[in-house]
């Protein structure tokens, strides 16, 4: 399925955010693990959130998904696998990394493999961590990479994970942290990245009733002996797929208004309409609802991203339509992502007339150049559909190919737009 945007602006957008999907993913393993039984109310239910459900029902969990509810039956840590499953993660990073560590509970071996892509996706830091509190992890093909074999126990104890290529690392050793059998205290390097990320991790922890001890950034310690308790949550909004619609204001002109977002949340996304107020947008909160408003005149900015890594490629697109260069830092590690993120950047920009420069210190250059039409082909990569769709919005005539691939977390997304007179 293709989809043609054509110039639009100004817009008046008005949109509820769709479901937190790190948050969906976590809570799914929070519950599935927990003590007891739990509701999820309005969770986001898109490709990869599927995933980490199916992957859960296989490892024991009484999971059934009603409409905008979600009820587990918890297993108290004790998961319940075939031998030799096999654990197929599909193209959801997210759900292999966080359910590495969770398959270590099962009481015998399970193989994990996903997509080509996810082949291709390096997991050596988390399985180089696991197998020294307990596991006895092997590769099946590539050293470093899916497809491996899951054995062994969580011990637990004192372990160092490197975070310089996703912070989901040190987001699946906590998730399960409550079940090994001496705690874990964990400690993360200088140079992580995603950081915000490991705040959505604790906050759902410390929803379900664990206690984690913390140092910054730098040390998290998990006590033995208390696991997660059954409970009612509730998911808030998603500040990166709500990104979407702000940007689409600021490049076109006129107003995003994006309901059910909370305004204090600690997502590392909601640094995108920071980055948009300094581009010369105004931004206002009213309850749960936060307005963008713009006139299309924007300022180039320079930006460190490495905690907000979900909207970088649409801030390079939005610093595309700007009237002075842009540079952005701490993005080095999108190219582990579902596709090379910053090879997509390079690439949509110079489709379509953008100028933009790779450094070598892994940042990269946005300078003003005429824009035209042209056709983009996302690589199966939602992220790189919907931000193509911002541009596309703003300059007319850029066809974006497989534009269904935007399932993987915005089920709607096109929908919304259509509903919105945009597509």
């Amino acid at each position: 399925m293709n989809r043609t945007l054509e110039k639009a602006g100004p817009v008046d957008i008005r949109v509820t955010a769709p479901p937190s999907k790190s948050y969906t993913h976590r809570v799914l393993i929070a519950g599935g693990l927990a003590e007891g039984e739990s509701t999820i109310e309005r969770p986001l239910r898109s490709g990869d959130t599927a995933v980490t459900a199916s992957v859960l029902q296989q490892m024991g969990v009484p999971l059934v998904w009603e409409g905008e509810q979600i009820f587990i039956s918890g297993t108290g840590g004790k998961m319940v696998c075939d031998a030799y499953s096999i654990l197929d993660m599909g193209d959801s990073g997210t759900s292999l990394r966080l359910l590495t560590t969770v398959a270590l509970l099962c009481r015998g071996p399970v193989v994990i493999t996903g997509s080509p892509r996810m082949k291709e996706r390096p997991v050596e830091g988390l399985v180089f961590a696991l197998n020294t509190i307990g596991g006895g992890i092997q590769y099946l093909e590539a050293a470093g990479f899916p497809p491996f074999l899951v054995n062994g126990t969580l011990l637990g104890g004192n372990v160092r994970v490197d975070g310089a290529i996703s912070s989901q690392f040190a987001s699946s050793l906590l998730l399960s942290a409550p079940y090994a059998e001496s705690g874990i205290e964990l400690f993360i390097p200088p140079g992580a990245v995603s950081r915000s990320y490991l705040d959505v991790t604790i906050d759902v922890m410390q929803a379900f009733g664990v206690t984690v001890e913390r140092e910054g950034y730098s040390r998290f310690c998990v006590k033995p002996g208390r696991g997660y308790r059954g409970r009612k949550y509730r998911v808030e909004g998603d500040y990166s797929s709500a990104s979407y619609f702000f940007a689409m204001a600021a490049v076109c002109g006129g107003r995003a208004r994006v309901s059910s977002l909370a305004p204090a949340s600690v997502q590392g996304d909601r640094r995108f309409l920071d980055a948009l107020a300094a581009m010369g947008c105004r931004v206002s909160c009213s309850g749960d609802c936060i307005t963008l408003e713009s006139d299309g005149v924007l300022e180039g900015i320079e930006m460190d991203l490495s905690s907000s890594p979900d909207t970088v490629q649409t801030l390079c697109m939005v610093a595309a339509c700007a009237r002075s260069p842009s540079r952005f830092s701490g993005i080095s590690h999108l190219k582990y992502k579902e596709s090379d993120r910053i090879l997509a950047i390079l690439s949509i920009l110079r489709a379509l007339g953008g100028d933009v420069k790779a450094e070598e210190d892994g940042s990269i250059t946005i300078r003003p150049a005429p824009l035209h039409g042209g056709t983009i082909d996302p690589a199966g990569d939602h992220r790189t559909a919907m931000s193509a769709a911002v541009l596309g919005l703003a300059i007319g005539g850029v066809t974006i190919m497989d534009a269904g691939c935007v399932s993987k977390s915005f089920p709607e997304f096109w929908e919304i737009l259509h509903t919105e007179g945009l597509a």
